[in-house]
């Protein structure tokens, strides 16, 4: 067994076997097994922004096939996808790719008040496709945070008696300016939150050095946030002092010079991984698979550095 591996499950040693089954073999699977890193390929974006928006760069993402093949053959630890994509390629890939089902989803049709995504599947879906984990989004900031939260309770309930663990994307939204959702107070209060309900895994966005809540500036006089590699390890200290798995959005598409800039500044402050959708699927297949074999080059080389 991996000593890296080992050392994070060790941190959830009051779960239940099934959940620290599934997620030892999600952090063992792929390039990154074993070392404690994580990369995911993220494939929500169709129903998110649209189809057109998110496959008309690279066309071959349209068919649901490409990227969960796209994922294995990177060597991503695992694949996350709402219900059709997953129900297109369980019978092929069940029990061969730690596959994700994003169990809510939202559209791009309309500008809500209060961001609130619908639930479009189930806990028995995930366990009817053979996946290892369910996927649910929650927006901090929003006028229904509440009712989210309260969703989730529920879900991770079942779904922790069904074994499977819960990856959690906490995205500041709702009652707050566009530049304060990824303010490094605002997004270590949303990995505090998302700790706090019981996620296992939790994914957020690069922090900026701004600092949103007034109540909170004082507090950050004292804290180092001049970097990437210092903003990210505050979030993992946010994140029950580095005791549960988060991992960050690689975001809009970008050069591939600018993605890997992020992920040395995430991997220098010790943060667990990216969850990588629109920078890998919309380029070209071997454009896609290089950008993220370089991504797991710089997580290999920080796992070595301990």
């Amino acid at each position: 067994m991996s000593e890296a591996v080992e050392s994070i499950l060790a941190n959830y040693a009051g779960e239940t076997p099934g959940v620290l089954g599934n997620l030892r073999r999600i952090l063992n699977h792929g390039r990154l097994g074993g070392t404690g890193k994580v990369v995911i390929l993220p494939v929500d974006q169709g129903f998110e922004h649209g189809p057109a928006r998110s496959f008309a760069p690279n066309p071959v993402g349209y068919d649901p096939k490409y990227h969960p093949r796209l994922a294995l053959e990177s060597g991503c630890n695992a694949y996350a996808a709402p219900l059709g994509f997953i129900e297109a390629v369980a019978a092929e890939y069940a029990g061969v790719l730690p596959m994700i089902l994003k169990v809510n989803n939202s559209d791009g049709l309309g500008e809500p008040a209060a961001p609130c995504s619908a639930l479009t599947s189930a806990v028995d879906d995930a366990v009817r496709l053979g996946c290892s984990a369910i996927g649910y989004t929650i927006y901090p900031g929003s006028a229904l945070r509440n009712e989210q939260y309260r969703d989730l309770r529920d879900l991770i309930r079942e779904a922790r008696a069904a074994g499977l663990p819960t990856v959690l994307w906490s995205y500041p939204r709702g009652n707050l300016p566009t530049e304060a959702e990824t303010a490094v107070d605002v997004v270590a209060y949303a990995a505090q939150i998302a700790a706090q309900l019981g996620a296992h895994v939790i994914k957020v966005k690069p922090p900026t050095a701004l600092v949103h809540q007034s109540a909170a500036k004082k507090n950050y006089e004292g804290i180092a946030i001049g970097t990437l590699s210092e903003r990210i390890a505050h979030i993992m200290q946010a994140a029950f002092g580095g005791r549960r798995i988060v991992i960050f959005s690689g975001g809009a598409a970008k050069g591939s010079e600018a993605v890997l800039e992020e992920i040395r500044g995430i991997a220098g402050g010790g943060g667990n991984g990216s969850i990588v959708g629109r920078n890998a699927f919309q380029r070209s297949p071997d454009e896609g698979k290089k950008l993220l074999s370089d991504i797991m080059a710089i997580y290999e080389a920080a796992a070595k550095k301990g």
